[in-house]
C-alpha cells in the first residue's frame, strides 16, 4: 500500500544553510525511507557519503543521485546488520581506509505483535541488529572520531521510548536499550566533544509504516483507509510525517550546531507522544 496525504514541501530557502564540507557520513539503511533522506540532506550540505544496506542495486541508485557540491566522492556498502561477523569485517575494512564523523545507526524495525508471545529468537535478533552492530560500528570509528575532534553518533529509533506502542512488544523493548545505550554513551564520550543522541520518529510514510497498516487492516478486517483515518487522529499535527522531516533532524543534530547538544530523546512525531 502507498500512502498519500497532502503535504507542503519543504522550501530550499526555508532551509537553514548547514555545512557539512569536509566531514564523512556513514548512513545505516540508506537504501530507501529515512536513511535514503538523511543520505540526501547530508550530501546536498556537502558531506561525503558512505551509504550502507543490503540492497546493493537500490544502494548503486542512491549513490548516483546524491548531490556532489562540494565535489566529494560517495560510495555504496553492500552489508548485512544481522550478520555480525561480517559487519565486522566490512567495518574495520573501512575504518583503515577512511575517517568517519557522522554515524547515522538506522535500520528496519523487528517483528509487530505483543511482547508476551514473542519467540524468544526476535528478541535475541532483534537486540543482534540494533544493539550489538551499533557497538561494533561505534567501536571501530570511535578513535578516528577522537583524533578529529568531531564526531556525531545518531540514533533513528522510536517514539516507543517515551511512550510504548501498542502491538510492539519487540521494538517497544529493543528500542529502549539502544536509548539507554546512547545515553551511557554521550556521558562517557562528550569530554572527546562526541555528540550522541537519539531521533525518535513518529508514524513516518515508509514501507514500515504501509506494511503496520497492511497488517491492522487484515488483522481487523477493515480498510487501510480506515487503518490511516485512525492513526492520524492521535497526531495532533493530522498527518503522517515525510522521511524529509526526520531527516532535517538528523542534519541539524549531525552539524556544528548541535555542538551543544548530547544525550537527548528528539520526538520528530507532530506531537502524538503525550509524556514529555
Amino acid at each position: 500500500m502507498k500512502i498519500e496525504l497532502d503535504k507542503e514541501e519543504f522550501k530550499e530557502q526555508d532551509m537553514i544553510q548547514i555545512n557539512l564540507e569536509g566531514k564523512t557520513a556513514l548512513i545505516c539503511g540508506a537504501s530507501k525511507g529515512i536513511g535514503r533522506a538523511i543520505a540526501l540532506r547530508m550530501a546536498d550540505a556537502g558531506a561525503k557519503i558512505v551509504a550502507v544496506s543490503r540492497n546493493k542495486i537500490e544502494l548503486d541508485l542512491l549513490v548516483s543521485e546524491l548531490p556532489k557540491n562540494n565535489g566529494q566522492t560517495h560510495m555504496a556498502l553492500t552489508a548485512d546488520l544481522s550478520n555480525l561477523d561480517e559487519l565486522k569485517t566490512i567495518m574495520s575494512n573501512l575504518a583503515h581506509a577512511m575517517r568517519i564523523h557522522i554515524i547515522v545507526n538506522n535500520t528496519g524495525g523487528p517483528p509487530a505483535g505483543p511482547l508476551c508471545k514473542a519467540p524468544i529468537e526476535f528478541l535475541q535478533s532483534a537486540f543482534q541488529q540494533h544493539v550489538l552492530a551499533n557497538q561494533i560500528i561505534l567501536s571501530l570509528f570511535i578513535e578516528g572520531m577522537k583524533s578529529e575532534g568531531y564526531g556525531r553518533v545518531i540514533n533513528i529509533i522510536s517514539t516507543s521510548v517515551k511512550q510504548p506502542l501498542d502491538n510492539l512488544g519487540v521494538s517497544n523493548t529493543i528500542r529502549g536499550a539502544v536509548a539507554n545505550w546512547a545515553k551511557t554513551l554521550a556521558n562517557e564520550l562528550a569530554p572527546y566533544q562526541i555528540t550522541v543522541n537519539n531521533i525518535l520518529p513518529g508514524a513516518t510514510m515508509t514501507e514500515r509504516l504501509s506494511s503496520i497498516i497492511e497488517r491492522e487492516s487484515n488483522t481487523l478486517h477493515t480498510s487501510t483507509e480506515e487503518i490511516s483515518k485512525k492513526m492520524i487522529s492521535n497526531i495532533p499535527m493530522g498527518r503522517f510525517a515525510q522521511p524529509d522531516e526526520i531527516a532535517a533532524a538528523a542534519i541539524f543534530l549531525a552539524s556544528p550546531l548541535a555542538t551543544y547538544i548530547t544525550g537527548i530523546n528528539l520526538p520528530v512525531d507532530g506531537g502524538r507522544t503525550k509524556s514529555l
